[in-house]
């Protein structure tokens, strides 16, 4: 009698991430499905709605839960500043997975010492992405000027680190106001909208409005096309808007329409980490400690400042 070969269950895994209304997370999912779809295997997908408590118990309850419904592995993009430590310490002892997305983590190494599993970071270099948006206000401001700059949350380290890189490279006769908001549409419509109905924002001249993510620049565009018909509105609506992500069909289609001036492209990587982890899990062989991936200005610099930096120039506040 020939024997049956021996039943394989098939890999599953969960991919967690912020929320599920900015356009990154989605096409992070889109990345991701698509990648599990194509390695057979089994995805679970979760989002936090930007609460980091909320995230911690959701990643706790599917590692403390019965053996036989343990994933293979746990892909998240932290909400808090902390990255979850614990719970990643919590994933290991059961011998889960763990790749953190988008975040440079100091307790990665430790794990990877500690436990024979794979645990890695897959993160773009959201430095160079704030350095991009300092080049691109250097070139639609030459004679400097104004910027409103829409931050994520105070604890994301990606937010930090794009602050910093901006400071880096923004020329120091551009002034920048800082506002916070929450990697949304809607939370930056409503910081901005709040914003517009102090009476210091009438007296305020701003050049360029930029945001550290697409989502978050399209919010503010709309709490200024909610002003009333007038010279103000159509003041506002025309500098330029600037944001990040550069999604095909989100950021950069509305570069194409002229919503938005200029974006970074951030390449969505979370069906790339799925293939990482699977790969580490079918073969043993662990991916090196943190992958970069790297991000473009969209459009390029060189055609931001031939296309708008002259205009914007003549216009700004009678600079030229």
């Amino acid at each position: 009698m020939q024997r049956q070969a021996p039943f394989m269950k098939q890999l599953d895994f969960v991919l967690s991430l912020t929320n599920s209304e900015n356009d990154y997370q989605l096409e992070q999912v889109t990345a991701a499905e698509e990648a599990a779809k194509r390695l057979g295997v089994q995805l679970r997908i979760m989002h936090a709605d930007n609460n980091a408590i909320d995230q911690s118990q959701q990643l706790l309850k599917i590692i403390q839960s019965h053996l036989d419904s343990h994933p293979d592995g746990i892909i998240f993009e932290p909400v808090g500043g902390t990255a979850l430590p614990q719970v990643a310490r919590a994933a290991a002892v059961a011998g889960i997975g763990w790749v953190v997305l988008n975040r440079e983590v100091e307790y990665i190494a430790d794990l990877r010492k500690a436990y024979r599993i794979p645990a890695f970071t897959l993160t773009t270099d959201h430095e160079e992405v704030g350095r991009i948006q300092g080049r691109q206000f250097a070139a639609l401001l030459p004679k400097g000027g104004s910027v409103l700059y829409i931050q994520g949350p105070s604890e994301s380290l990606a937010a930090k680190q794009r602050t910093a890189g901006m400071y880096e490279t923004k020329p120091v006769e551009v002034q920048v106001k800082l506002m916070k908001a929450q990697w949304t549409e809607a939370s930056a419509y409503r910081t901005v909208s709040s914003w517009l109905r102090l009476s210091t924002s009438h007296q305020t001249h701003i050049d360029v409005i930029a945001a550290q993510d697409d989502s978050m620049a399209m919010g503010a565009r709309k709490a200024f096309e909610e002003l009333p018909n007038g010279a103000a509105r159509d003041r506002w609506l025309s500098v330029p808007y600037l944001g990040c992500d550069g999604l095909p069909n989100s950021g950069q289609a509305w570069v194409r329409e002229g919503r938005l001036s200029a974006t970074v492209y951030i390449p969505p990587n979370a069906g790339t980490a799925l293939e990482m982890l699977v790969n580490a899990v079918q073969t043993g062989t662990i991916p090196q400690e943190q992958t970069l991936t790297v991000p473009v200005s969209y459009p390029t610099i060189e055609v931001l400042a031939s296309s708008l930096g002259k205009t914007h120039a003549r216009s700004a506040g009678g600079r030229e």
